[in-house]
């Protein structure tokens, strides 16, 4: 069959075939004005629970002050280039130095987008002779590093330690045919549920099974550990993730990654991540904005125990009013309902239309049928009085849901 015969066939995936009815409002919903718990959707005010800007950086009058410097100074053009050819400055070096003197790792790559830093992170380290284990809750930007693994890889149970363990028995025997070494992949916070990657114990094992650790920290920089250091130094475990992984998109809310490691590693992964190679450099106006993303991190410590009073009082209240909301350990807030796809759009109109709250839903596909995700981001500039609504909004919901509500025709929201 033609290939995009095939594609027009297919109806856009299994996702994309409900663009029809959910463009614009489900998928793609354009949030307007300046970043905040109050945004603009669709004309109409909103409390926005959707957005990763856990520390309130986005809008901070000293970010955007250093954005706008930045790009005043350079333009957004500079630097032009590949790192490695044309695209390297000095800013660029420093901002390295200090963000892994900040995450406590010799030296750090700072990479011009993490999803696709962290496929050419894989790509790099590995080669055919060398197993993989790696956790089966990973983020796609693993899955997809991993797809382009020619060797053996094996998935363990979602922080299932016994599941580990035997995993690693088998690509022990594997890589002891190969010749190869063995490489553990797991995050210190994963982004759908909350709970933390058991960073601790997988290091623990080290000893017994000889493998290297590799970590994605993209929700844990900022949020989790000593002055929000990241997920390793939560539970003391830095010295055993041998590379550590960590994104501007979420506490640093902007653009870019970088990676930290040994020297000798990182700068095996300077000349050898193609994503770095062949691709332009970090722009210079958002490698000034991340210097005074990192300087408010490092030096303001109210932002980073703002937030935590947010999570402790959002998800005690989930709790003291029996809401599910799993075994989240993290600023990441999962509030689990039944229903089918139907109920969960009328829900999620309800919500938006009603109560002018918005937050971001998950449904089949992404989990199993019959089951519903509401995703809260709390971060440093929500307030109590949004806490406490939020939840006399969601006892709302609730109620409706259970009385079966929801069970009515699918509202077409892209044609309104």
């Amino acid at each position: 069959m033609d290939i995009l015969e095939r594609i027009k066939k297919n109806a856009g995936g299994p996702i994309g075939m409900y663009q029809a009815y959910s463009h614009g409002y489900f998928s793609f919903p354009k949030l307007e004005g300046d970043i905040g718990p109050r945004m603009t959707f669709r004309g109409r005010e909103v409390l926005n629970w959707s957005l990763n800007n856990y520390l309130g950086l986005a809008n901070h009058p000293e970010v955007r002050k250093a954005d706008a410097e930045g790009a005043a100074q350079f333009g957004m053009a500079a630097p032009m280039g590949a790192r490695m050819m044309s695209g390297q400055t000095k800013y660029h070096e420093q901002l390295e130095r200090e963000l892994a003197a900040f995450v406590g790792k010799e030296d750090a790559f700072l990479l011009n987008f993490g999803y696709q830093g962290m496929i050419s992170i894989i790509d790099c380290l590995l080669t055919r002779r060398d197993v993989v284990v790696y956790d089966a809750e990973s983020h796609a930007c693993i899955i997809d590093g991993l797809r382009m693994h020619t060797g053996k890889r094996f998935v363990f149970g979602h922080n299932d330690m016994e599941s580990l363990r035997k995993q690693l028995e088998h690509a022990k025997k594997v890589a002891g045919e190969t010749g190869g070494g063995i490489l553990v992949i797991t995050e210190g916070v994963f982004g759908m549920k909350g709970d933390l990657g058991k960073l601790d114990e997988i290091v623990a094992l080290k000893k017994e099974f000889d493998f290297r650790l590799l970590v994605d920290d993209a929700h844990g920089f900022g949020t989790m550990g000593p002055e929000g250091r990241g997920t390793a130094h939560h539970f003391g475990a830095i010295d055993g993730v041998d590379v550590l992984f960590n994104t501007f998109a979420k506490s640093m809310a902007g653009i870019g990654a970088f990676v930290a490691s040994h020297k000798y590693l990182v700068d095996y992964l300077r000349y050898n991540m193609r994503s770095q190679t062949y691709a332009k450099s970090l722009p210079m106006p958002m490698v000034i904005g991340a210097f005074k993303r990192l300087e408010l991190i490092k030096t303001r410590p109210e932002y980073l125990e703002k937030l935590w009073t947010i999570v402790r009082a959002l998800q005690q209240g989930f709790r003291d009013r029996g809401f599910d909301i799993g075994v989240t350990q993290s600023p990441v807030t999962p509030v689990f309902l039944k229903g089918d796809i139907p109920e969960a759009t009328n829900l999620v109109v309800d919500l938006r239309e009603n109560y002018n709250l918005f937050c971001s839903v998950v449904v089949y596909p992404v989990i199993p049928k019959g089951e519903i995700i509401l995703r809260i981001i709390p971060t440093a500039v929500h307030t109590l009085e949004d806490v406490e609504y939020t939840l006399k909004c969601f006892d709302a919901i609730r109620g409706k849901l259970d009385a079966g509500e929801y069970k009515k025709p699918m509202p077409n929201m892209a044609d309104k």
